[in-house]
Protein backbone atom coordinates (compact mmCIF):
# COMPACT_ATOMS: atom_id res chain seq x y z
CA UNK A 1 0.00 0.00 0.00
CA UNK A 2 0.76 3.37 -1.06
CA UNK A 3 0.51 6.40 1.12
CA UNK A 4 0.32 9.48 0.38
CA UNK A 5 0.79 13.05 1.91
CA UNK A 6 -0.29 16.46 0.56
CA UNK A 7 0.46 19.73 1.80
CA UNK A 8 -1.34 22.60 1.22
CA UNK A 9 -0.23 25.80 2.23
CA UNK A 10 -2.54 26.10 5.16
CA UNK A 11 -3.59 22.50 5.47
CA UNK A 12 -2.53 18.99 5.08
CA UNK A 13 -4.10 15.74 3.75
CA UNK A 14 -2.91 12.37 3.94
CA UNK A 15 -4.43 9.95 1.26
CA UNK A 16 -4.34 6.22 1.56
CA UNK A 17 -6.00 4.31 -1.48
CA UNK A 18 -4.87 0.99 -2.63
CA UNK A 19 -6.50 1.17 -6.38
CA UNK A 20 -3.89 2.83 -8.47
CA UNK A 21 -6.48 4.49 -10.94
CA UNK A 22 -8.40 6.18 -8.18
CA UNK A 23 -5.50 7.27 -6.23
CA UNK A 24 -3.86 8.78 -9.15
CA UNK A 25 -6.96 10.64 -10.27
CA UNK A 26 -7.97 11.74 -6.82
CA UNK A 27 -3.71 12.93 -6.17
CA UNK A 28 -4.37 14.87 -9.72
CA UNK A 29 -7.63 16.26 -8.77
CA UNK A 30 -6.36 17.77 -5.59
CA UNK A 31 -2.54 18.59 -6.77
CA UNK A 32 -1.74 22.58 -6.64
CA UNK A 33 1.29 24.83 -6.90
CA UNK A 34 1.11 25.02 -3.42
CA UNK A 35 0.93 21.38 -2.45
CA UNK A 36 3.78 18.66 -2.26
CA UNK A 37 3.47 14.86 -1.98
CA UNK A 38 5.51 12.45 -0.06
CA UNK A 39 5.19 8.48 -0.66
CA UNK A 40 5.97 6.17 2.33
CA UNK A 41 5.41 2.03 1.12
CA UNK A 42 4.91 0.76 4.71
CA UNK A 43 2.71 1.18 7.60
CA UNK A 44 5.53 2.26 10.02
CA UNK A 45 7.00 4.99 7.45
CA UNK A 46 2.80 6.39 7.22
CA UNK A 47 2.66 6.46 10.83
CA UNK A 48 5.97 8.30 11.82
CA UNK A 49 4.40 10.75 9.26
CA UNK A 50 1.29 11.04 11.36
CA UNK A 51 2.94 12.15 14.60
CA UNK A 52 5.43 14.20 12.71
CA UNK A 53 2.67 16.39 11.05
CA UNK A 54 -0.84 15.41 11.50
CA UNK A 55 -2.93 15.60 9.02
CA UNK A 56 -6.06 17.92 9.17
CA UNK A 57 -7.76 14.86 6.65
CA UNK A 58 -7.25 11.56 6.02
CA UNK A 59 -8.80 9.49 3.30
CA UNK A 60 -8.17 5.56 3.30
CA UNK A 61 -9.29 2.77 1.47
CA UNK A 62 -10.86 0.33 4.05
CA UNK A 63 -11.02 -3.10 3.93
CA UNK A 64 -13.11 -4.78 7.16
CA UNK A 65 -12.13 -7.85 6.63
CA UNK A 66 -8.22 -6.68 7.44
CA UNK A 67 -7.68 -6.08 10.98
CA UNK A 68 -4.42 -3.51 10.29
CA UNK A 69 -7.29 -1.34 8.72
CA UNK A 70 -9.03 -1.13 12.10
CA UNK A 71 -5.88 -0.94 14.22
CA UNK A 72 -4.85 1.57 11.67
CA UNK A 73 -7.46 4.20 11.66
CA UNK A 74 -7.62 3.55 15.58
CA UNK A 75 -4.14 4.37 15.58
CA UNK A 76 -4.57 7.50 13.02
CA UNK A 77 -7.45 9.28 14.82
CA UNK A 78 -5.54 9.03 18.72
CA UNK A 79 -2.97 10.54 16.90
CA UNK A 80 -4.65 13.48 14.94
CA UNK A 81 -7.50 13.43 16.77
CA UNK A 82 -8.58 16.96 15.30
CA UNK A 83 -8.39 15.13 11.27
CA UNK A 84 -11.49 14.35 9.06
CA UNK A 85 -11.01 10.67 8.53
CA UNK A 86 -13.12 9.68 5.13
CA UNK A 87 -12.73 5.80 4.12
CA UNK A 88 -13.38 4.19 1.29
CA UNK A 89 -15.71 0.85 1.10
CA UNK A 90 -16.84 -1.96 -1.35
CA UNK A 91 -20.68 -1.69 -2.27
CA UNK A 92 -21.14 -5.11 -1.12
CA UNK A 93 -19.57 -4.67 2.35
CA UNK A 94 -20.81 -1.73 2.91
CA UNK A 95 -23.89 -2.49 5.13
CA UNK A 96 -21.20 -4.55 7.82
CA UNK A 97 -18.33 -1.80 7.62
CA UNK A 98 -19.76 1.28 7.72
CA UNK A 99 -20.79 1.01 11.35
CA UNK A 100 -17.61 -0.54 12.14
CA UNK A 101 -15.64 2.38 10.37
CA UNK A 102 -17.60 4.75 12.24
CA UNK A 103 -17.09 3.16 15.40
CA UNK A 104 -13.30 3.10 14.85
CA UNK A 105 -13.38 6.66 14.44
CA UNK A 106 -14.45 7.53 10.67
CA UNK A 107 -16.36 10.74 9.49
CA UNK A 108 -17.44 9.86 6.22
CA UNK A 109 -17.91 6.30 4.63
CA UNK A 110 -17.96 6.41 0.32
CA UNK A 111 -18.74 3.25 -1.70
CA UNK A 112 -16.77 1.63 -4.83
CA UNK A 113 -17.19 2.42 -7.35
CA UNK A 114 -17.39 6.25 -6.41
CA UNK A 115 -16.59 9.37 -9.15
CA UNK A 116 -12.78 10.71 -7.95
CA UNK A 117 -14.47 14.49 -8.86
CA UNK A 118 -16.60 13.43 -6.12
CA UNK A 119 -13.91 12.50 -3.58
CA UNK A 120 -12.39 15.56 -4.63
CA UNK A 121 -15.22 17.95 -3.90
CA UNK A 122 -15.87 16.22 -0.51
CA UNK A 123 -12.23 16.56 0.51
CA UNK A 124 -12.16 20.07 -0.50
CA UNK A 125 -14.90 20.67 1.81
CA UNK A 126 -13.57 18.77 4.46
CA UNK A 127 -9.94 20.51 4.29
CA UNK A 128 -11.53 24.27 4.08
CA UNK A 129 -13.40 23.00 7.00
CA UNK A 130 -10.65 21.63 8.85
CA UNK A 131 -8.35 24.82 8.02
CA UNK A 132 -10.50 26.85 9.19
CA UNK A 133 -11.04 25.22 12.11
CA UNK A 134 -7.00 25.35 13.01
CA UNK A 135 -6.98 28.83 12.31
CA UNK A 136 -9.52 29.48 14.90
CA UNK A 137 -8.24 27.17 16.90
CA UNK A 138 -4.56 28.87 17.16
CA UNK A 139 -6.36 32.43 17.26
CA UNK A 140 -8.32 31.56 20.47
CA UNK A 141 -4.91 30.15 21.79
CA UNK A 142 -3.23 33.34 20.84
CA UNK A 143 -5.56 35.46 22.25
CA UNK A 144 -6.35 33.63 25.58
CA UNK A 145 -2.30 33.16 25.86
CA UNK A 146 -2.63 29.53 26.60
CA UNK A 147 0.25 27.25 25.79
CA UNK A 148 -1.02 24.17 24.19
CA UNK A 149 1.15 21.60 22.68
CA UNK A 150 0.60 18.06 20.85
CA UNK A 151 -1.90 16.61 19.57
CA UNK A 152 -3.26 14.66 22.39
CA UNK A 153 -2.52 16.23 25.62
CA UNK A 154 -3.55 19.70 24.79
CA UNK A 155 -3.11 21.83 28.75
CA UNK A 156 -0.36 20.54 30.35
CA UNK A 157 -1.05 22.46 33.55
CA UNK A 158 -2.01 25.29 35.29
CA UNK A 159 -0.17 25.31 38.29
CA UNK A 160 2.24 28.75 38.75
CA UNK A 161 5.27 26.87 38.14
CA UNK A 162 4.20 25.16 34.84
CA UNK A 163 2.50 28.98 33.64
CA UNK A 164 6.23 30.27 34.07
CA UNK A 165 7.67 27.74 32.01
CA UNK A 166 5.14 27.64 28.91
CA UNK A 167 5.38 31.77 29.17
CA UNK A 168 9.39 31.66 29.12
CA UNK A 169 8.76 28.74 26.20
CA UNK A 170 6.44 31.08 24.49
CA UNK A 171 8.32 33.64 24.67
CA UNK A 172 11.46 31.59 23.60
CA UNK A 173 9.55 30.52 20.20
CA UNK A 174 9.41 33.41 18.89
CA UNK A 175 13.26 33.54 18.18
CA UNK A 176 16.31 30.98 16.31
CA UNK A 177 17.58 30.22 19.98
CA UNK A 178 18.70 26.49 20.55
CA UNK A 179 16.91 25.48 23.97
CA UNK A 180 17.84 23.22 26.91
CA UNK A 181 15.17 21.49 28.39
CA UNK A 182 15.73 19.88 31.93
CA UNK A 183 12.91 17.79 34.03
CA UNK A 184 12.94 14.46 35.58
CA UNK A 185 11.35 11.20 33.24
CA UNK A 186 7.85 11.47 31.98
CA UNK A 187 7.39 14.88 33.00
CA UNK A 188 6.31 16.02 29.28
CA UNK A 189 9.80 17.34 27.70
CA UNK A 190 8.60 16.49 24.57
CA UNK A 191 5.30 17.97 24.66
CA UNK A 192 7.21 21.08 25.55
CA UNK A 193 9.70 21.02 22.16
CA UNK A 194 6.29 19.67 20.28
CA UNK A 195 4.71 22.91 21.88
CA UNK A 196 7.46 25.44 20.40
CA UNK A 197 7.63 24.09 17.49
CA UNK A 198 3.98 24.94 16.75
CA UNK A 199 4.37 28.11 18.30
CA UNK A 200 7.48 29.33 16.26
CA UNK A 201 8.20 30.89 12.31
CA UNK A 202 8.74 27.22 11.17
CA UNK A 203 5.52 25.59 12.57
CA UNK A 204 5.00 24.34 8.76
CA UNK A 205 8.17 22.71 8.69
CA UNK A 206 8.85 19.19 10.04
CA UNK A 207 9.28 17.90 13.89
CA UNK A 208 11.89 15.72 14.04
CA UNK A 209 12.39 13.95 17.28
CA UNK A 210 15.36 11.39 18.07
CA UNK A 211 16.02 10.26 21.42
CA UNK A 212 19.96 9.76 21.67
CA UNK A 213 20.04 6.90 24.31
CA UNK A 214 18.58 4.17 22.33
CA UNK A 215 20.63 3.44 19.31
CA UNK A 216 24.51 2.44 19.18
CA UNK A 217 26.99 4.99 18.53
CA UNK A 218 27.72 3.91 14.92
CA UNK A 219 23.87 3.64 14.44
CA UNK A 220 23.22 7.03 16.39
CA UNK A 221 25.67 9.15 13.93
CA UNK A 222 24.11 8.00 10.73
CA UNK A 223 20.25 8.52 12.09
CA UNK A 224 21.40 11.97 13.03
CA UNK A 225 23.64 12.67 9.45
CA UNK A 226 22.93 10.25 6.93
CA UNK A 227 24.81 8.04 5.52
CA UNK A 228 26.67 7.25 1.86
CA UNK A 229 25.73 4.03 -0.19
CA UNK A 230 28.63 1.38 0.57
CA UNK A 231 29.86 3.57 3.61
CA UNK A 232 29.67 0.52 5.81
CA UNK A 233 28.44 -2.69 5.87
CA UNK A 234 24.72 -2.93 5.22
CA UNK A 235 24.39 0.80 3.84
CA UNK A 236 22.44 -0.42 0.64
CA UNK A 237 21.61 3.20 -0.14
CA UNK A 238 21.89 6.66 0.49
CA UNK A 239 20.09 7.46 3.92
CA UNK A 240 18.92 11.35 4.65
CA UNK A 241 19.71 11.54 8.35
CA UNK A 242 17.27 13.38 11.08
CA UNK A 243 18.92 16.93 10.10
CA UNK A 244 18.28 16.48 6.76
CA UNK A 245 15.02 15.48 7.45
CA UNK A 246 14.38 18.89 9.77
CA UNK A 247 15.12 21.07 7.58
CA UNK A 248 13.17 23.78 7.74
CA UNK A 249 12.12 22.77 10.32
CA UNK A 250 12.74 21.71 14.50
CA UNK A 251 15.14 18.77 15.13
CA UNK A 252 14.45 17.86 19.07
CA UNK A 253 17.37 15.40 20.48
CA UNK A 254 15.99 13.16 23.94
CA UNK A 255 18.32 12.49 26.28
CA UNK A 256 21.23 14.45 25.22
CA UNK A 257 23.57 13.41 27.68
CA UNK A 258 24.23 10.10 26.56
CA UNK A 259 25.49 11.36 22.70
CA UNK A 260 29.25 9.78 22.70
CA UNK A 261 31.70 11.95 22.68
CA UNK A 262 33.14 11.82 19.07
CA UNK A 263 29.33 12.59 17.97
CA UNK A 264 29.41 15.25 20.24
CA UNK A 265 32.03 16.66 18.05
CA UNK A 266 30.07 16.44 14.98
CA UNK A 267 27.24 18.34 16.79
CA UNK A 268 28.84 20.98 18.12
CA UNK A 269 30.18 21.74 14.74
CA UNK A 270 26.74 22.11 13.52
CA UNK A 271 25.85 24.39 16.01
CA UNK A 272 28.63 26.39 15.16
CA UNK A 273 28.67 26.10 11.46
CA UNK A 274 25.41 25.10 10.52
CA UNK A 275 26.62 22.51 8.53
CA UNK A 276 28.25 18.30 8.35
CA UNK A 277 28.38 15.53 5.98
CA UNK A 278 26.96 12.11 5.86
CA UNK A 279 28.73 8.79 7.08
CA UNK A 280 31.28 8.14 4.45
CA UNK A 281 30.78 11.33 2.51
CA UNK A 282 32.65 14.17 1.61
CA UNK A 283 30.06 16.77 0.58
CA UNK A 284 29.48 19.45 2.82
CA UNK A 285 25.69 19.74 3.33
CA UNK A 286 24.01 23.27 4.83
CA UNK A 287 20.65 22.72 6.02
CA UNK A 288 18.46 25.46 8.47
CA UNK A 289 17.13 23.25 11.19
CA UNK A 290 16.58 24.50 15.04
CA UNK A 291 17.59 22.28 17.45
CA UNK A 292 15.74 21.37 21.39
CA UNK A 293 17.64 19.34 23.67
CA UNK A 294 16.51 17.31 26.58
CA UNK A 295 18.03 15.76 29.26
CA UNK A 296 16.98 14.27 32.91
CA UNK A 297 20.77 14.64 33.94
CA UNK A 298 22.33 17.98 34.95
CA UNK A 299 25.02 18.64 31.79
CA UNK A 300 26.60 21.03 34.20
CA UNK A 301 28.16 18.19 35.92
CA UNK A 302 28.47 16.09 33.27
CA UNK A 303 31.08 18.49 31.81
CA UNK A 304 32.82 18.79 35.47
CA UNK A 305 33.23 14.87 35.73
CA UNK A 306 34.43 15.08 31.84
CA UNK A 307 31.76 13.30 30.47
CA UNK A 308 30.25 15.75 28.10
CA UNK A 309 31.70 18.60 26.51
CA UNK A 310 32.08 22.20 27.56
CA UNK A 311 31.68 24.00 24.37
CA UNK A 312 28.67 21.83 23.27
CA UNK A 313 27.02 22.22 26.54
CA UNK A 314 26.94 26.25 26.60
CA UNK A 315 25.90 25.77 22.64
CA UNK A 316 22.98 23.90 23.87
CA UNK A 317 22.29 25.64 26.74
CA UNK A 318 21.43 29.39 25.18
CA UNK A 319 17.87 29.15 26.78
CA UNK A 320 17.00 26.63 29.28
CA UNK A 321 13.64 25.22 30.33
CA UNK A 322 13.08 23.30 33.92
CA UNK A 323 10.01 20.92 33.82
CA UNK A 324 8.69 20.64 37.56
CA UNK A 325 7.99 17.08 38.62
CA UNK A 326 4.53 16.42 39.18
CA UNK A 327 4.68 16.24 42.90
CA UNK A 328 5.77 19.75 42.97
CA UNK A 329 2.68 20.58 41.52
CA UNK A 330 -0.11 18.99 42.99
CA UNK A 331 -3.21 21.23 41.68
CA UNK A 332 -2.40 20.14 37.93
CA UNK A 333 -3.23 16.20 39.27
CA UNK A 334 -6.58 16.52 39.12
CA UNK A 335 -6.82 18.49 35.69
CA UNK A 336 -4.58 15.86 34.15
CA UNK A 337 -6.18 12.69 35.30
CA UNK A 338 -9.66 14.72 34.33
CA UNK A 339 -7.93 14.73 30.62
CA UNK A 340 -6.68 11.16 30.86
CA UNK A 341 -10.08 9.64 31.75
CA UNK A 342 -11.77 11.30 28.90
CA UNK A 343 -9.01 10.17 26.36
CA UNK A 344 -9.25 6.77 27.33
CA UNK A 345 -12.92 5.97 28.19
CA UNK A 346 -12.85 7.14 24.29
CA UNK A 347 -10.34 5.07 23.39
CA UNK A 348 -11.76 2.17 25.05
CA UNK A 349 -15.70 2.71 24.37
CA UNK A 350 -16.07 3.29 28.16
CA UNK A 351 -18.77 5.14 29.68
CA UNK A 352 -17.06 6.53 32.93
CA UNK A 353 -17.05 9.81 33.30
CA UNK A 354 -15.41 11.04 37.14
CA UNK A 355 -13.48 9.91 40.01
CA UNK A 356 -14.65 9.35 43.30
CA UNK A 357 -13.26 11.14 46.14
CA UNK A 358 -11.37 8.62 47.24
CA UNK A 359 -9.88 8.11 44.19
CA UNK A 360 -8.73 11.43 43.52
CA UNK A 361 -7.98 11.70 47.14
CA UNK A 362 -5.16 9.26 46.20
CA UNK A 363 -3.84 10.21 43.68
CA UNK A 364 -2.94 13.71 45.22
CA UNK A 365 -1.36 11.68 47.87
CA UNK A 366 0.91 9.10 45.55
CA UNK A 367 4.44 10.70 44.70
CA UNK A 368 4.67 10.08 41.09
CA UNK A 369 8.18 9.36 40.81
CA UNK A 370 7.15 8.40 37.04
CA UNK A 371 5.49 12.12 36.45
CA UNK A 372 2.80 12.47 34.27
CA UNK A 373 3.20 9.56 32.11
CA UNK A 374 2.81 7.42 35.44
CA UNK A 375 -0.30 9.14 35.94
CA UNK A 376 -1.33 8.73 32.20
CA UNK A 377 -0.76 4.78 32.68
CA UNK A 378 -2.64 4.53 35.79
CA UNK A 379 -5.40 6.21 34.41
CA UNK A 380 -5.60 4.50 31.43
CA UNK A 381 -5.62 0.92 33.24
CA UNK A 382 -7.99 2.37 35.76
CA UNK A 383 -10.21 3.11 32.89
CA UNK A 384 -9.97 -0.53 31.80
CA UNK A 385 -10.33 -2.43 34.99
CA UNK A 386 -13.54 0.01 36.46
CA UNK A 387 -16.30 -1.65 36.24
CA UNK A 388 -19.00 1.15 36.51
CA UNK A 389 -19.67 4.80 35.87
CA UNK A 390 -16.84 5.91 38.21
CA UNK A 391 -12.92 4.92 38.79
CA UNK A 392 -12.83 4.36 42.48
CA UNK A 393 -9.23 3.68 44.80
CA UNK A 394 -9.81 0.25 44.42
CA UNK A 395 -9.63 0.94 40.48
CA UNK A 396 -6.05 2.97 40.31
CA UNK A 397 -2.89 0.52 40.20
CA UNK A 398 -0.98 2.43 42.71
CA UNK A 399 1.08 0.56 44.77
CA UNK A 400 1.13 2.37 47.92
CA UNK A 401 -0.19 5.79 48.73
CA UNK A 402 1.80 6.51 51.38
CA UNK A 403 5.26 6.16 50.12
CA UNK A 404 7.97 9.28 50.82
CA UNK A 405 8.62 11.76 48.83
CA UNK A 406 12.02 12.59 47.75
CA UNK A 407 14.31 14.55 49.20
CA UNK A 408 13.38 18.43 48.54
CA UNK A 409 14.68 18.57 44.92
CA UNK A 410 11.72 21.29 43.85
CA UNK A 411 12.89 23.85 40.79
CA UNK A 412 13.57 26.91 41.97
CA UNK A 413 12.64 29.33 40.16
CA UNK A 414 9.32 27.61 39.29
CA UNK A 415 7.49 27.06 42.40
CA UNK A 416 6.16 30.23 44.81
CA UNK A 417 6.63 31.05 48.06
CA UNK A 418 3.07 29.32 49.17
CA UNK A 419 3.64 25.98 47.43
CA UNK A 420 7.10 25.64 49.04
CA UNK A 421 4.98 26.87 52.70
CA UNK A 422 2.90 23.99 51.91
CA UNK A 423 5.12 21.60 51.26
CA UNK A 424 7.27 22.90 54.80
CA UNK A 425 4.27 22.23 56.75
CA UNK A 426 2.96 18.93 55.12
CA UNK A 427 6.36 17.03 55.87
CA UNK A 428 7.01 18.53 59.41
CA UNK A 429 3.38 17.62 60.21
CA UNK A 430 4.20 14.15 58.80
CA UNK A 431 7.68 13.74 60.66
CA UNK A 432 5.70 14.37 63.68
CA UNK A 433 2.91 12.19 63.53
CA UNK A 434 0.18 15.20 63.01
CA UNK A 435 1.08 16.85 66.05
CA UNK A 436 0.33 20.96 65.14
CA UNK A 437 2.14 22.05 68.45
CA UNK A 438 5.22 19.92 67.31
CA UNK A 439 5.30 21.57 64.05
CA UNK A 440 4.42 24.72 65.30
CA UNK A 441 7.49 24.98 67.32
CA UNK A 442 9.80 23.46 64.63
CA UNK A 443 8.65 25.74 62.07
CA UNK A 444 8.69 28.85 64.32
CA UNK A 445 5.10 29.82 63.62
CA UNK A 446 1.77 29.55 65.49
CA UNK A 447 -0.42 26.46 65.76
CA UNK A 448 -3.11 28.52 64.65
CA UNK A 449 -1.05 29.42 61.10
CA UNK A 450 -0.88 25.70 60.45
CA UNK A 451 -4.71 25.06 60.90
CA UNK A 452 -5.63 28.35 58.91
CA UNK A 453 -3.39 26.78 56.38
CA UNK A 454 -4.68 23.46 56.40
CA UNK A 455 -8.35 24.36 55.97
CA UNK A 456 -7.22 26.61 53.34
CA UNK A 457 -5.73 23.66 51.73
CA UNK A 458 -8.66 21.78 52.10
CA UNK A 459 -7.25 19.27 54.53
CA UNK A 460 -8.31 18.26 57.86
CA UNK A 461 -6.39 16.03 60.36
CA UNK A 462 -8.31 12.29 61.00
CA UNK A 463 -8.50 11.75 64.60
CA UNK A 464 -6.02 12.92 67.21
CA UNK A 465 -3.01 15.31 67.18
CA UNK A 466 -0.70 12.48 67.10
CA UNK A 467 -2.04 10.62 63.94
CA UNK A 468 -0.55 10.67 60.62
CA UNK A 469 -3.00 10.56 58.24
CA UNK A 470 -4.79 13.53 56.40
CA UNK A 471 -7.68 13.51 54.44
CA UNK A 472 -8.33 15.36 51.43
CA UNK A 473 -11.98 16.88 50.77
CA UNK A 474 -11.40 19.56 48.20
Amino acid sequence: MIWFVMKAKHGRVLVVIEDQTIRDETVERLAGPQRTIETASEWGSAIEIVERAPPDLVLTSFDPGDVTSFEVLKRIRALAPDATLVVIIEALEASSAVSEAIRRGADHCLTRPIRPDAVAVLLDRALKKAVAARKGTRAVERVSEHFHIGHFQRTIGSHPSMQLLLQRALQAAETKATILIYGETGTGKELIASGIHEHSKRREGNFVKLNCASLAETILESELFGHEKGSFTGALALRRGKFEMADGGTLFLDEVSEIPSPIQVKLLRFLQDREFERVGGNQTLRVDVRVIAASNKDLSLLVGEGRFREDLYYRLNVVRLDVPPLRARPSDIPLLAEHFLRYYAREHDRDIRSFSRAAIDALLRHPWPGNVRALQNAVEQAVVMCKGKEIGIEDLPLVSTTHEIEPLRLMIPGLTLAELERYAILKTLDAVNGSTTKAASILGISRRTIQYRLKEWGLSRAGDSNEKLYRHFS
